[in-house]
């Protein structure tokens, strides 16, 4: 029988095309090794996830066939985890080697904490930085204004097991908002987090109109919904409008070919320092994914 882990980390994968050996390298190379890797396969139609065979008795491989959204599948990575903390990891981004170790060693001191997430630098497909998030630090200044969303990013979280047991994702799934509608409905009765280290690299593929609008009404929806249920009124106005200006604002900018505006207002300016570490991971990163890794058998899989 297998030791039970540290730490459980949710993978869900759709159509992850050519990204997600990157990704899983970058779980292979953490320098914490106490934990468990499930790769949920929501019914990806590309077959990227064809010919994967793994060495390393930490992964967990889930596939029925069926598609049933990100927030089922994240539902259903916590009823599988075994470990005492849940994180958080897309099939696109970059975990630099030292963030499961540094956001464990965090929430093993910081006991009061639920749910820590990390800084993250923005990244395009050549592997380029292009800035990053904004930074909110303490639970207070994360959760100043939850009318106008919570800066947490999603891919970087790690939290207590029984907090992600307490509140799970909502079904029917909030498409491409279901980590800010969790925040909004538990940030009163939970302590967040975000460490200052960036321990994330975000992949940036763009400028997805029907994706950021998406969210956005979504957004406004589960601000309207959630805010009325606690009662909380004025919330409930402020945060449908602020995000409804939001989504005029993006198709604004959208129809003007404005991209780089768009990107901007995402992203905070990276500091040398943090680029060369990142252009530094990036290379080890693609060598090592090269050249035949020990944890996956290679057996039909391109290299």
């Amino acid at each position: 029988m297998l030791p039970i882990p540290t730490v459980s980390i949710v993978l869900p994968v759709y159509n992850a095309g050519t990204v997600l050996r990157l990704a899983l390298s970058s779980i292979f190379l953490q320098t914490f090794r106490e934990w468990e890797l499930i790769l949920i396969d929501d019914g990806s139609r590309d077959c990227c996830m064809a010919g994967f065979s793994f060495s390393d008795n930490r992964v967990r491989m889930v596939q029925d066939g069926r598609n049933l959204g990100l927030a089922a599948r994240l539902n259903q990575g916590i009823e599988l985890a075994r470990g005492r903390y849940l994180a958080r990891m897309d099939q696109d981004d970059i975990a630099y080697p030292e963030r499961l170790e540094t956001q464990v060693k965090f929430l093993d001191e910081h006991p009061h904490v639920d749910l820590a997430a990390t800084r993250a630098l923005v990244f395009r497909n050549d592997g380029s930085a292009v800035g990053l998030f904004p930074f909110r630090q303490t639970h207070a200044e994360i959760c100043a204004a939850p009318w106008l969303g919570f800066y947490l990013p999603h891919p970087t979280w790690m939290g207590k097991m029984d907090w992600f047991r307490r509140h799970r994702y909502r079904i029917p799934e909030v498409v491409r908002a279901e980590d800010q509608e969790l925040l909004l409905r538990s940030y009163r009765a939970s302590r967040f987090a975000c460490l200052p280290e960036v321990l994330m690299g975000y992949r940036q593929t763009g400028l997805p109109l029907r994706k950021i609008l998406t969210a956005r009404k979504h957004l406004a929806l589960a601000q309207w919904s959630v805010n009325l249920e606690q009662g909380r009124f004025g919330h409930a106005a402020a945060g449908f409008l602020a995000f409804a200006f939001k989504a005029l604002t993006d198709a604004a900018l959208a129809a003007a070919g404005a991209q780089h505006i768009f990107i901007t207002r995402q992203t905070r300016r990276a500091s040398q320092d943090e680029i060369d570490r990142w252009s530094k991971i990036w290379r080890e990163l693609q060598q090592s994914s090269a050249d035949s890794p020990s944890w996956l058998r290679t057996s039909g899989i391109a290299s």
